[in-house]
């Protein structure tokens, strides 16, 4: 486990009327939509969202990533961090941790997803089902811890997070909405 990383750190909770308030209100929509995110962003994007990533290994989870996927301590999972690119501006970033017993069968070609959106194959799978959403929000003075390869940001992030399951096996996505990720006003550019 990395010491002092912002998963573990965050309060991930379950939005509830009188906090949304607290969320911006150009992220509110985005937060809590059930929906697919990379078809929102696609949108959003007229088309020019592309991923690039960051980093995909086998490794332990996080102690908030293991006690939302229920998964013991010892247990590795493969971990993917991206970056979702919306008309060349960094818009979100993305965590997600597969458990090794989710990468079988069928489902082993979550491990060669490569520079492709997880979003798209999730939300087109017959058999995928979805907890419910969680969110949090990274201080300004602690977003350098969100990913080493990111630069330290002067305001708050706002993310969300959710188990996902396909053929009932589970897999956990964070998105972190970043400072950049601002749709409507470059729509208008």
């Amino acid at each position: 486990m990395v010491k002092g990383h912002f998963s573990d750190q965050l309060i991930w909770r379950q939005p509830l009327l009188g906090e949304v308030s607290r969320v911006p209100a150009e992220l509110r929509d985005w937060l809590l939509d059930s929906g697919s995110l990379t078809q929102r962003l696609q949108q959003a994007s007229d088309g020019q969202l592309s991923v690039e990533v960051l980093s995909q290994s086998v490794q332990l989870p996080r102690f908030s990533e293991r006690r939302a996927l229920g998964l013991a301590p010892r247990r590795v999972a493969l971990i993917r961090e991206v970056l979702l690119f919306g008309r060349g501006v960094p818009w979100v970033y993305a965590r997600s941790v597969i458990p090794m017993q989710t990468l079988t069968g069928r489902l082993r070609k979550l491990r060669h997803l490569d520079n492709r959106p997880l979003g798209a194959l999730l939300f087109s799978d017959p058999t995928m089902s979805r907890e419910a959403l969680e969110w949090a929000c990274i201080p300004a003075d602690k977003s350098s811890s969100l990913n080493s390869n990111l630069p330290p940001y002067n305001q708050p992030i706002w993310g969300r997070r959710s188990v996902f399951k396909l053929s009932d096996k589970p897999l956990l996505v964070c998105e972190m909405f970043l400072p950049g990720f601002k749709p409507d006003e470059q729509a208008i550019k």
